[in-house]
């Protein structure tokens, strides 16, 4: 059953939003996201826990898998937060509409595991899937950061993020403006922190990174989130070099809305449309 936009809204703002960064402790983030993330999947979804690249990871596929190759789905949550249970409505419903198995990885999380583990996994996992036919990624958030770190080394068929992040030195500072229901500043610090270690912001931020060598690329933003200019910018830089990159933007609707699709309808639309563009790629 799908819920109003006001509704849904109303419950980000007051029971997730709260939750995501200081004073509240890491673990008590993390416990509060699992526990949220019990998520209503398409019907004929399968879920298959897995490893990948030696990490955990989730294979979701949906009632009609008949399509080539797979997607590597690359969590968001500030670095610090997330797991294949958080995303599992995610890939769920790119998997019902890509007909693709869609494997999601279970990626160490820093302050535990700063950089370079996480991009370490993703490219474990990028290789082993790769070994067994193409593979298209998707990342969301801070997953978009690692999806772009991955291909600075890798060429995947296709790349689909949604509401990425490309300036860790604008997440440290907190240099953003504009509003946002879900994302406050003060977590974004403290993930940009956490995953960066003692290495540079700037040479880990995809802003800066010449984009020429990008495969296929969509990208979602939502008109209510301080990382749509982010992800704005980066289409148009990927444009002026001849990179095959389109934008969408979603009105009204706030940052990595995605993962609502089994509460708001508008959700899920973004979220098969994006999982027809990665089968369509793949094919």
């Amino acid at each position: 059953m799908k819920l109003p936009v006001p509704v849904v809204k109303a419950v980000v703002r007051g029971l997730v939003k709260p939750v995501l960064g200081p004073p509240v402790p890491l673990v008590v983030q993390r416990a509060y996201l699992q526990a949220l993330s019990a998520p209503l999947l398409p019907a004929g979804t399968t879920v298959e826990r897995t490893v990948l690249g030696g990490r955990p990871a989730e294979r979701v596929t949906g009632a009609d898998t008949d399509g080539r190759g797979s997607v590597l789905l690359l969590h968001g949550g500030a670095f610090i937060t997330g797991s294949p249970r958080s995303h599992r409505v995610v890939a769920a419903h790119l998997a019902a509409a890509a007909s693709v198995p869609v494997h999601v990885l279970d990626y160490r999380l820093s302050p535990e595991h700063p950089y370079p583990a996480p991009v370490d996994d993703a490219i474990a996992a990028y290789d082993q899937l790769a070994a067994d036919g193409p593979v298209a990624v998707f990342g969301d958030s801070a997953g978009g950061c690692l999806a772009l770190l991955l291909a600075r080394t890798r060429t995947p068929v296709a790349l689909a993020l949604v509401s990425p992040l490309t300036d860790l030195t604008r997440g440290l500072s907190g240099a953003w403006t504009g509003e946002d229901i879900l994302v406050r500043t003060s977590w974004a610090r403290e993930g940009c922190e956490a995953f960066a270690g003692g290495a540079d912001l700037h040479s880990l931020s995809p802003r800066f990174d010449d984009l020429s060598g990008l495969p296929p690329t969509l990208v979602h933003v939502s008109e209510h989130e301080r990382l749509r200019p982010e992800g704005e910018e980066l289409v148009a830089r990927a444009r002026e070099v001849g990179v095959d990159v389109e934008l969408v933007e979603l009105p009204g609707l706030w940052h990595d809305v995605h993962l609502f699709a089994h509460l708001l309808d508008e959700a899920a639309q973004a979220t098969a449309s994006i999982g027809r563009w990665l089968g369509a790629r793949l094919r």
